[in-house]
């Protein structure tokens, strides 16, 4: 492959895919291709973005668990300041893995991205002070199309990091219901 490595089914979720990109440094700093369709279609991974979004979050924010509900998005996401504590939960009926979840740790220094196929949640929590996070969709986003599970549901049982503080969420998120209550 051209520019990048890839971890296929991270976490043993058929599916999820953490990828890292090639990166050229010297004295100067760096240099690196985020994305590269060629690259990606090579490593068996053919998607067809058409948004990026971009969010700014401080340290102990909480965002998710989300998942879009009839115009379902595969989303490639990476951190490019600071760091945050990435996860895809299972919402494909029918997985093996069906309700498990993956977590990694995304962040500018380590340069990872994850791929999170269509029919998963996601979330993230931000570990350092301020963290800014980039995300391609293949799907625009739906405004009445959003689901969620809680964060803290306890059948799926995220170990999130601990961060010396409480995380912080919105009033939606505290209000998700839990993974049992939806499927």
């Amino acid at each position: 492959m051209g520019q990048i490595n890839v971890e296929y089914n991270a976490g043993g979720i058929e599916g999820l895919c953490v990828i890292i990109p090639k990166v050229h440094g010297d004295n100067r700093g760096y240099f690196t291709e985020t994305y590269n369709k060629n690259d990606m279609t090579e490593a068996g991974l053919n998607y067809d973005f058409v948004q990026d979004n971009q969010s700014g979050s401080t340290k102990g924010v909480l965002r998710g668990l989300h998942f879009q509900i009839n115009y379902p998005q595969t989303k490639l996401v990476r951190v490019i300041k600071g760091s945050v504590f990435d996860v895809a939960v299972d919402l494909r009926q029918g997985s093996k893995t069906f309700g498990k979840y993956f977590g990694l740790e995304l962040s500018a220094e380590n340069h990872k991205q994850f791929l999170i196929p269509k029919n998963f949640a996601h979330g993230f929590l931000v570990l350092s002070d301020e963290a800014e996070f980039c995300y391609k969709c293949d799907d625009f986003y739906h405004p009445n199309d959003e689901g969620g599970i809680i964060y803290s549901d306890p059948d799926i049982n995220i170990a999130w990091p601990k961060i010396g503080a409480d995380f912080i969420l919105s009033e939606k998120d505290l209000k998700l219901k839990k993974f049992k209550e939806i499927f």
